[in-house]
């Protein structure tokens, strides 16, 4: 009995408070990402008390609706620059997420991803390859990078168009609009 007690002291001073994430936004954060294609600006935000569905148009291509809810939206937005002198030239891929309103550590894989309706969305002037799709092959991770700074790192691949964003791997700040 008396060894169990040292063993006991020793296992309860060497234990440290849990450091998992566990934070709940009042308010977006939007931060322009540093890994983006030379030729396009990148950013990403997340915004709370939102939730997020996706519809079909009489024409067949999926749509985002954002309403106000109990969850966290995150978006990625890639624009690449237009060309000069061209109509048209305008393109965007997007990809969303429906966080749980207190964004916590996550991982998930292909058949998984859909928890989170993890959607790519490729707007351009790109007759019957516009649209949103949902992403079923691919991986999903946000962990606590330090005390107020998260690491996304999502990869992906679409079947159905062309992308030109298949891995985004960021560290954002959840207390302000900065970069880490």
């Amino acid at each position: 009995m008396k060894n169990i007690i040292p063993f006991v002291f020793i296992l309860f001073a060497s234990c440290r408070p849990c450091q998992n994430l566990n934070f709940t936004l009042n308010e977006t954060v939007f931060t322009k990402t540093v890994n983006c294609p030379d030729n396009g600006e990148c950013s990403i935000e997340l915004i709370p008390n939102k939730s997020l569905e996706f519809k079909i148009d009489e024409f067949g291509i999926s749509y985002p609706i954002i309403t106000d809810g109990e969850k966290t939206i995150l978006k990625y937005t890639y624009t690449r620059k237009p060309a000069l002198n061209t109509q048209d030239s305008n393109y965007t891929e997007i990809v969303y997420a429906e966080l749980d309103k207190t964004i916590t550590e996550i991982s998930l894989t292909s058949k998984e991803l859909q928890t989170v309706k993890l959607y790519f969305g490729r707007l351009c002037y790109c007759k019957g390859e516009t649209g949103y799709y949902s992403i079923k092959n691919g991986s999903f991770k946000i962990e606590k990078s330090s005390k107020n700074t998260v690491k996304i790192d999502i990869e992906f691949n679409i079947k159905e168009v062309p992308q030109i964003i298949s891995k985004i791997s960021e560290t954002i700040s959840l207390k302000s609009n900065e970069t880490n």
